[in-house]
């Protein structure tokens, strides 16, 4: 969720790249930094947490003259988020910014080690600085030796480097991660960002880096490597560009999750093991049970990790809702490892929840989106999503992050635990990397949740069901539809619905069934059939097609739960922001509710 931004020209280069910073903060970040160039030297700043923390340093620092100067707001995935590990990173005369992972970091950077280079900060960025200036001091040549560089790394990256041995020209470079080149609208003039929002106003002509497209730009010359570039015109709506041409936040962030849960698991999942910087094993000594708190959908993701927690680690895992549990008079002792969860780390209840488990000696952790929030001061531990801000009220990439960080979680404790296979860990961990491909919004699954959408307006509710880890899943889809589109909806346990709740069905009763083919397919195949029998109109979500059901919508065929789980997510968050655009309703902003609920 990173943001690069880069200026060449005459202006007030100090100026264009903060507030080019500031139009990208709602992509989120940890940390900032900007180098200003000019032909006797290079200035840096970093600051960590907020912007404006990088303002107040520039502000009581004497500036020159700068032509030249790239930007940066770093989300922490390699290295934690200090101002070492903010960029820009340093060699002995160039700085680089760099959005994206270099998945060969450790190879080059071992290599540069042995021939004597030294590494300051703990991330894969660096390695790109020192290896630029490598092949630059043999080969005498800037251009040659960014083209050395470019074609050592691997991964999904965005480049901007200037160096004092090539002081008027900006290289850049684009595999992966979004990069745009500018001509800004006065001549000798030459912006780069990472999303179109800084550039709008300034510049006319962009070009959207392809894949494996890079070059290196003077004021007044932009050489591209490649002849695979085409010139485009900005859009005029700033707003329109933060959106990067989805109707809705909340159609960006479900079309964002893939990549976000890939960061989420960057330096987590190593060596085809777990590993979590932010903890250590001693956490669970001692520890006989694990109390999980949330609200919303938070909740949600802490009740399907307790089936994991159990499953996995052999761990008893208890799950409340922080609202309740505040008022109870709760038992609380000190086997029990308290686990918190809320995106933005305000939620009132949840915070209040944590400060009655510290109170009580408890070791706490919090799973959170926002570094430096309450509940990460709070906590004695804090394991971050990762997942950027989330613009849309209902949250989307907050459950698929939160729900990937606990599952990692259940099986970093199985290892210490010693209560997992060799095999099976193995097999947990494939399952894991499958999870950024689960998440790609198909086009076919779009068009036909688009398409089911208006035969779901009316009736008298819905009943979302499901069975292990999909019952809560189930609960989430229901929070859904209930958030934005108004409709009446519940989540059930597929199997409670002969106690009582199949009293409702009839034909204006829409039932959303998850069917998976990889956990308890045949029972939850029987609660459909006995709704079916009462003319309850079915809706099946599964990789098996259901004769029964009324309309199905086909996940792609996987080896294992989980992966069905996240693509059903996926299903239920398109079908539900379809049915509310249908409704004419205001998808990102919900009557009657707000992003941080910061009060009871």
């Amino acid at each position: 969720m990173c943001g690069i931004v880069g200026y060449i020209g005459k202006k007030d280069t100090t100026k264009f790249i903060l507030d080019g910073l500031k139009e990208l903060e709602y992509r989120g970040y940890d940390s900032t930094g900007m180098a200003l160039l000019n032909d006797e030297k290079i200035d840096v700043f970093k600051a960590l947490g907020k912007l404006t923390n990088l303002v107040d340093k520039i502000e009581n620092a004497t500036l020159d003259t700068y032509p030249i100067g790239i930007g940066h707001t770093r989300w922490a995935t390699h290295g934690k988020p200090t101002e070492l590990n903010a960029h820009p990173h340093l060699g002995e005369y160039s700085y680089v910014v760099h959005n994206g992972i270099i998945e060969n970091y450790k190879e080059i950077k071992d290599e540069l080690i042995s021939k004597g280079i030294k590494f300051l900060s703990q991330t894969d960025t660096e390695v790109i600085v020192h290896l630029f200036e490598d092949f630059n001091n043999r080969l005498n040549d800037t251009v040659e030796a960014f083209k050395n560089t470019i074609n050592r790394l691997k991964g999904a990256f965005s480049i901007l480097l200037i160096s004092k041995a090539d002081p008027t020209k900006i290289f850049f470079f684009k595999n992966g991660s979004p990069l745009i080149v500018a001509q800004g609208n006065e001549e000798g003039e030459v912006m780069f960002a990472s999303s179109d929002a800084p550039l709008i106003g300034l510049a006319k002509k962009v070009v959207y880096l392809e894949d494996g497209v890079g070059g290196v730009s003077s004021a007044q010359d932009i050489e591209f490597f490649s002849e695979n570039y085409s010139w485009n015109t900005l859009p005029t709506s700033k707003q329109f560009a933060q959106k990067d041409g989805f109707r809705f936040f909340m159609e960006k962030e479900i079309y964002e999750q893939s990549d976000v849960v890939s960061d989420c698991m960057i330096g987590r999942i190593q060596d085809n093991s777990i590993n979590f910087d932010e903890i250590s094993p001693e956490l669970l000594d001692g520890i006989n049970e694990i109390k999980i708190c949330a609200c919303g959908t938070s909740y949600h993701a802490g009740l399907t990790s307790s089936y994991l927690f159990e499953r996995l680690a052999k761990i008893k895992c208890n799950v409340e809702i922080a609202s309740e549990f505040r008022y109870k008079e709760p038992l609380l002792t000190k086997d029990t490892l308290f686990i918190v969860i809320s995106q933005s780390g305000e939620t009132a209840d949840t915070l209040e929840a944590l400060k009655m488990a510290k109170k009580a000696g408890l070791k706490s952790v919090v799973v959170c989106n926002v570094d430096n929030s309450s509940m990460t001061r709070v906590a004695d531990f804090t394991i971050l999503t990762r997942a950027g801000i989330e613009k849309g009220v209902a949250s989307t990439k907050a459950f698929s992050t939160q729900t990937v960080v606990l599952w990692m979680l259940a099986l970093y404790f199985a290892k210490i635990n010693s209560s997992i296979s060799s095999e099976l860990l193995q097999s947990e961990i494939k399952a894991l990397r499958e999870v950024p491909k689960s998440l790609i919004v198909e086009d076919r699954i779009h068009e036909k949740t688009k398409r089911l959408s208006k035969r779901y307006l009316h009736g008298h509710g819905f009943f979302f069901i499901g069975r292990d880890v999909f019952f809560p899943l189930a609960l989430e889809g229901a929070l859904k539809l209930k958030e934005i589109s108004y409709l009446h909806a519940e989540g059930y346990p597929s199997g409670e619905m002969k106690h009582g709740p199949i009293a409702l069905a009839d034909p204006e009763l829409f039932t959303i069934a998850l069917m998976p083919q990889n956990l308890l397919y045949d029972k939850i195949k029987s609660n459909v059939e006995e709704l079916s029998a009462r003319d309850s109109t079915i809706c099946s979500i599964s990789s098996l097609e259901f004769e029964l059901c009324d309309d199905f919508i086909k996940i792609q065929e996987t080896n294992h739960y989980m992966l069905e789980f996240f693509e059903m997510l996926v299903v239920l968050q398109l079908f539900s922001m379809e049915i509310s655009i249908r409704l004419g309703n205001d998808v990102d902003m919900p009557r009657n509710l707000a992003k941080s609920v910061t009060v009871e």
